[in-house]
């Protein structure tokens, strides 16, 4: 798989707004849903990417760490899925399930949100503070293939922030992975 680095964005940029199915029960989801956390992360992912499965469960933790009414996650698979069968609604629902993710999980079956975010890459993380000001685009942490290896937890650092009031972190590195697969 060909690794490519998520693009730079300004931060301060507004998050787009979105209308997506849940890949659970197909309720639909805006932006608006998410308004009473401090932190929105916007993570693109999907479920055949091996860098999306190197950091899934690190993911999942970090969810686990801030209490729901600071932090919210909502994860969108934007992939087609008519050529990655293993990024279908039923499978991104499967996979959702099994690893008990803990967060949001939507499908963007036309790409719109994919699109709007300007995303280029799995994982891609976008996170926003409570005015839905983009404060962090970059990656999990230091070392996404051994997480015993992690000695910078970049994205952790950066919700911190926000839920602290301190500055975005002035060295933001890009978040690497698959391509999404457009249609």
């Amino acid at each position: 798989m060909a690794l490519l680095q998520s693009k730079a964005k300004d931060l301060g940029m507004a998050c787009p707004d979105f209308s997506l199915p849940s890949v659970v029960d197909d309720k639909i989801f805006t932006l608006k849903d998410f308004s009473s956390s401090k932190a929105l992360l916007v993570a693109f992912i999907c479920n055949h990417c091996p860098y999306v499965q190197a950091i899934e469960d690190r993911l999942i933790a970090l969810k686990r760490t801030f209490d729901v009414k600071d932090f919210e996650i909502v994860g969108i698979c934007s992939n087609d899925a008519k050529r990655y069968p293993d990024d279908s609604k039923e499978q991104l629902k499967k996979r959702w399930l099994e690893k008990s993710y803990g967060f949001f999980y939507l499908h963007d079956a036309d790409q719109r949100a994919a699109l709007a975010f300007d995303a280029v890459c799995t994982p891609d993380f976008f996170l926003f503070d409570q005015k839905r000001q983009l404060f962090y685009h970059g990656q999990l942490d230091d070392n996404w293939q051994h997480p015993t290896n992690v000695k910078k937890q970049h994205l952790k650092e950066a919700i911190q922030a926000i839920l602290t009031d301190q500055p975005p972190p002035p060295d933001q590195k890009p978040s690497m992975g698959c391509s999404i697969k457009w249609k």
